[in-house]
């Protein structure tokens, strides 16, 4: 039994000029709840193609339980929830899942997959008549209509209200403690930060950092700094000109920083004769620690 879910080796796609993945390795186990995050552009997608066999490497291998991606699709071994691709018109949600299921080589009753799926009440419901929220859940109910090992989703909860968010990630959870492998690219920040045991930021194709989101924050190296001035009289120049500053911002008398070197910073601020109310020091959320790692790479390019 292979204890790796999936492999990219040294994989590169380009279309034309533009490297949409560029000599990416990473490896994904067993149990593993994994959030993929990159801006546009960053090959978030190009890479699940790849995983999925939908697109074929340059070069490089992508393994997929020790075979190929569409030989472990065929043997039923990995669900997937795109974007990309519609639903069928004109059928039910029931007879569009019981199809799933139907196709799929290690099937769950029906029922099971709608209850699971949070859709039992519109079974009944034409598939074009449904909202985007609950179009969203239809795919994720295509996507585990049968025991996959691996569970692959591509901005699952868009068109989402909070709660339904909320239960949807509490199945993936129950999914990923069954042993099963959980990628997930997604625009929320905050679920990656709640949610992901592991985080993967590409830019440009290329693996940026990967590890717990308290490890990619620990990466970013800047820490947020904010706090009140009673002293009306220190204007910004003053405050810009403190040591190892990333970004200040001033809103009335509230003043919030980054800086590389946080303890220098306030060490300089004191220096400066200044009294700061309220000061808080904290390191960046997994968004901001994402915006400068991004950056400080796109300033090296």
């Amino acid at each position: 039994m292979t204890t790796t879910a999936a492999a990219f080796d040294q994989v590169s796609k380009a279309y034309g000029d533009v490297r949409a993945v560029d000599g990416l390795s990473l490896t994904l186990h067993p149990g593993e709840t994994v959030a993929l995050l990159g801006p546009n552009g960053a090959g978030k997608s190009t890479t699940l193609d790849l995983l999925l066999g939908l697109k074929r490497p340059d070069s490089g291998t992508v393994r997929v339980f020790g075979t190929g991606p569409r030989e472990a699709i065929v043997a039923g071994r990995v669900g997937a929830m795109l974007q990309s691709g519609g639903l069928m018109d004109e059928v039910t949600v029931a007879e569009l899942v019981r199809l799933a299921c139907d196709l799929h080589p290690r099937p769950y009753q029906v029922s099971d997959v709608l209850a699971r799926a949070g859709i039992a009440q519109i079974a009944d419901r034409k598939v074009d008549k449904l909202s985007g929220g609950q179009a969203q859940r239809v795919r994720f109910a295509l996507a585990t209509a049968g025991d996959s090992d691996l569970i692959v989703l591509d901005e699952p909860t868009t068109g989402m209200d909070v709660t339904t968010r909320q239960a949807f990630w509490a199945t993936m959870r129950e999914q990923a403690d069954q042993g099963r492998t959980v990628l997930f690219a997604t625009h929320y920040l905050e679920e990656a930060d709640a949610i992901a045991d592991r985080v993967l930021v590409l830019h440009r194709g290329r693996l940026l950092a990967d590890g717990t989101a308290a490890e990619i924050k620990a990466k970013a190296g800047a820490r947020r700094i904010s706090f009140d001035l009673d002293d009306p009289e220190i204007d910004e120049p003053t405050l810009r000109a403190l040591p190892f500053l990333s970004t200040i911002a001033v809103s009335g008398r509230t003043v919030r920083i980054q800086s590389t070197d946080a303890d220098a910073t306030v060490h300089a601020l004191y220096g400066l004769g200044v009294y700061p109310r309220n000061l808080e020091v904290a390191r960046l959320g997994l968004e901001q620690a994402f915006v400068a790692i991004t950056e400080a790479e796109e300033a090296r390019s």
